[in-house]
């Protein structure tokens, strides 16, 4: 019998080694897949039988016995889930850019060929370039690692510029808080991600891919390593892609964790072997990008979405959504949440349904108080904007931003002063040095939401600090010292009684 255990980073976390190795030393042929997106149920191992796949879960080390007898026998178990698919948490998502992830060897070209991979690079063949561009510009694809620009325009503009050499940078430096979804598709689905920059070296000219992620990847780093490899091997990769006539090829490099390498110039100066720091925009990469070339620079989700978008055509794609944020995007559940995961589905779904529906409220049963999204750098919502559709223009609307899709959940045990100041420590932390509103703005931010919980001038301190966000906010060089005001003012706005402290006594003379 074939067993399907997962060898995501967070299954392996939870002990998923340890039972896919038990399971083979009893004899059980096992598939270390990707994560299905269900944390809760980890490690979830699945059976293969004639009927498809049951699951089992979350499984330890000390229900193998049970398992493997269960197996052997009738399949019953307390732990026993029945068909993956039909849980409700997965059911009811629109699975377009993970449709593979947790049901396919993530080793195994040949089992991603057999479940459509490859079909989107040859449709853009057959499209030839410039009509590649053109249909990932009509199908509203906008980057999904938080800037939400429409991925097309990048495309086009690098398509025109004239030059020897062109790039294409997969940006894989996932450090927004409660977000995992670039490591999903780099450890459960690479070779949909080796597709996708493939697509986008033929319709913009470039000949070198290189992907950027973090040290703390080891997992996603090995396993995509290992997909270029086997696609370099397959003739996917290199001088005569797939045998139509171009060349493409792929490198990773593996930064040294730092959060400011996650802004697009940051990372093509890690890239070059330069300390990671910001440069001033103009030139745009797209003209002026890696090693001073055009350069395009799109994320990993963004780039993994391309195969289905060609693969389906523009409009299919375009009918998911609404408004301008077209599609569907890879949300993702953390802190303190009762099933947290990965939830694909398309735009437009609220932000309470995410959280109270989907998400099943709180882990510890508290009423919800404050739900950030968009990383250390989004906006604090209250249950009072729960009516909010997952949607770019509609949370710009509310002053917050979506982000890179992660949504971490907040009971009423939290104190919103203290996660402002967090944010303005996180950013003093993680500057790069470049521009002072950033590097000087985000001490100063600290130390003086520091005084307001002493209860020192609260009301003037207050004051400072909103003037000090206006500052940031419309001087900083990138987003890292531009968004850090997004957290501190919901915070003030949203939560303004956790900002009223007493103040200090007077000391006796």
């Amino acid at each position: 019998m074939k067993l399907f255990v997962p060898g995501d980073a967070a299954a392996v976390a939870v002990g998923a080694d340890e039972i896919a190795e038990a399971l083979s030393a009893a004899g059980f042929a096992v598939v270390r897949n990707g994560s299905r997106g269900m944390f809760w149920l980890e490690p979830l191992v699945e059976a293969v039988i004639p009927a498809g796949r049951i699951g089992y879960g979350p499984v330890t080390l000390e229900d193998v016995p049970g398992l493997i007898a269960a197996l052997h026998g009738d399949g019953a178990h307390a732990l026993r889930l029945g068909d993956p698919e039909q849980i409700p948490f997965l059911k009811n998502q629109t699975r377009l850019t993970f449709a593979r992830c947790g049901i396919v060897d993530p080793r195994s070209l040949d089992d991603y060929v057999a479940h459509g991979g490859y079909a989107g690079l040859r449709k853009a063949v057959a499209l030839g370039a410039a009509g590649t561009v053109e249909e990932v510009l009509q199908s509203g694809l906008r980057g999904r690692g938080g800037a939400g620009f429409p991925t097309g325009i990048k495309w086009k503009t690098v398509a025109a510029t004239a030059a020897a050499q062109k790039y294409i940078v997969c940006n894989a430096d996932e450090g927004d808080s409660g977000t995992f979804s670039d490591r999903m598709i780099m450890e459960g689905d690479p070779f949909v991600l080796v597709e996708g920059m493939t697509i986008a070296g033929y319709a913009t000219g470039a000949t070198k891919g290189y992907i950027y992620t973090r040290s703390e990847y080891p997992h996603a780093i090995a396993m995509f390593n290992a997909a270029i490899r086997t696609a370099r091997a397959a003739g996917y990769l290199g001088g005569n892609v797939a045998g139509a006539g171009f060349a493409f090829d792929i490198e990773l490099r593996a930064g040294a964790g730092a959060y400011v390498c996650g802004e697009e110039t940051a990372l093509l100066e890690s890239i070059e072997g330069k300390r990671g720091q910001v440069r001033p925009k103009p030139p745009l990469p797209a003209h002026q990008g890696l090693f001073g070339l055009p350069t395009v620079i799109n994320n990993v989700i963004s780039l993994a979405t391309v195969p289905t978008v060609l693969a389906n055509g523009a409009g299919a794609y375009k009918n998911f959504g609404m408004g301008r944020s077209r599609g569907t995007m890879p949300i993702q559940l953390a802190g303190n949440v009762r099933h947290g995961g990965l939830y694909e589905t398309a735009f437009g779904v609220t932000l309470g349904e995410l959280v109270q529906t989907i998400g099943g409220g709180t882990l510890t049963g508290r009423p919800v108080r404050a739900v950030q999204v968009g990383g250390p750098l989004g906006a604090y919502f209250p249950p009072a904007l729960f009516d909010t559709p997952f949607d770019y223009e509609a949370f710009a609307a509310k002053d917050g931003l979506i982000g890179h899709g992660g949504v971490v959940v907040f009971d009423d045990t939290v104190d919103m002063a203290e996660q402002a100041r967090f944010a303005m420590q996180f950013c003093a932390i993680e500057s790069c040095g470049k521009c002072t509103p950033c590097r000087i703005g985000a001490v100063r931010g600290a130390e003086t939401i520091g005084k307001i919980m002493q209860g020192r001038e609260v009301a003037k301190n207050r004051a400072l600090l909103i003037d000090l966000c206006q500052t940031m906010k419309l001087g900083s060089l990138c987003a890292l010292g531009g968004f850090t005001p997004y957290p501190v003012m919901s915070a003030i706005t949203h939560f303004a009684e956790d900002f009223a402290r007493s103040p200090l006594p007077v000391a006796a003379e």
